[in-house]
């Protein structure tokens, strides 16, 4: 039996296909397939509050591929969510809807709040000692997720319009930044000790760079010199002589940035790599909306 996410994010649209696998009452699931499609729906959105009609051109036919590969590998359910560009988008929900009168995929567009909400249901903290304090960041192409966690239980959580594509268009403010390190000195002032734990397709290129061992965190130190180390070359040394994609090459500055802001501000020396995303947590709330003993 197979589910499937759709994540339509700012930066990329992003299909996984899994298997469910059912041993002994635990119900789990293996990673079979995962497509990206840099589509870049954040530049419209961000700067012409609208997709354009050639993005929406490109987003459609990534859907009938999606729904045309769901149908092959026979998924027998699915959930698609839109992120920060198309709730940002003043024709995001007209899009929705061409995309379900036209590909008969349900698409809803979730607010920040419940996207750190799916990202957490991942399970990323699931190999960490839960009797601890934690700081999830994830990092997209239009916002940031922050949930802190004490002991396995969630303290504060919200979003933030700050990503690596409003970055790169100059739409993030100052207002926002100081907003973001607000809430953090606030939530995090009355524990001694926090621990990071990142999402998102640059801090899992950044743990890569890294070649950290044995699932070892990465420090605010390493983190800090990949980015020196990084920000040395020009976008055109780091695809062609670093060998980063084309559309990784740019974002991942910014988000190397919002990652250490958030470290330096959180006093956080280590942050913990489980290399998930929204589609893993799509997946579980999949597996626990039809699951719902194995929760």
């Amino acid at each position: 039996m197979r589910y499937a996410a759709i994540d339509i994010g700012s930066n990329a649209v992003r299909l996984l296909i899994a298997d469910i696998i059912e041993n002994n009452g635990s119900i789990s699931f293996k990673k079979n397939t995962l497509v990206r499609v840099p589509l870049r729906l954040g530049d419209d959105a961000f700067l012409d509050h609208d997709i354009s009609e050639r993005k929406t051109t490109d987003l459609l036919k990534t859907m009938h591929a999606f729904r045309n590969l769901m149908d092959v590998y026979k998924v027998v359910d699915y959930l698609a969510y839109a992120t920060s560009a198309m709730r940002e988008a003043k024709n995001g929900e007209a899009i929705a809807k061409q995309i379900k009168d036209e590909i008969n995929i349900d698409l809803e567009i979730i607010t920040g709040q419940k996207e750190g909400k799916i990202i957490y249901a991942s399970h990323a903290e699931q190999n960490i000692d839960k009797s601890k304090n934690y700081l999830y960041i994830d990092v997209g192409g239009g916002s940031t997720e922050l949930s802190l966690f004490s002991a396995g239980e969630l303290w504060a959580s919200k979003s933030f319009n700050i990503g690596t594509i409003r970055m790169l268009d100059n739409q993030d403010t100052e207002e926002t930044w100081d907003e973001m390190r607000e809430f953090i000195r606030e939530n995090t002032r009355q524990f001694k000790l926090i621990s990071g734990i990142g999402t998102g397709g640059n801090i899992n290129k950044l743990y890569k760079l890294a070649e950290e061992k044995d699932n070892a965190p990465l420090t605010f130190g390493k983190l800090k010199s990949l980015y020196n180390y990084l920000n040395s070359f020009s976008l055109k040394d780091r695809i062609n002589v670093l060998g980063l994609n084309m559309d990784r090459a740019d974002v991942i500055i910014p988000a190397s940035e919002i990652y250490l802001t958030v470290m330096k501000c959180a006093n956080i020396k280590n942050i913990y790599v489980p290399t998930v995303g929204l589609v893993d947590g799509i997946i579980q709330t999949l597996i626990e909306n039809n699951y719902p003993k194995s929760s």
